[in-house]
């Protein structure tokens, strides 16, 4: 279940906080935006998040 309906806050936040807009997330994922906006509807598994964590961080380091 979604936290206070927000899908996803946990990687919403975290982007976020680093900085980084969830256009370049979905470029990196090699996706549409809005493809990837959708996805974030829906719950994603602890291993696709820490995928997308991973993502966030290699942009905060560029």
């Amino acid at each position: 279940m979604c936290n206070k309906n927000i899908c996803n806050k946990d990687i919403r936040e975290y982007a976020k906080n680093n900085g980084i807009p969830l256009w370049r997330i979905a470029s990196k994922l090699g996706i549409n935006d809005g493809n990837f906006s959708r996805k974030l509807r829906v719950e994603l598994s602890e291993e696709k998040k820490t995928e997308i964590r991973a993502i966030i961080d290699s942009l905060t380091a560029e």
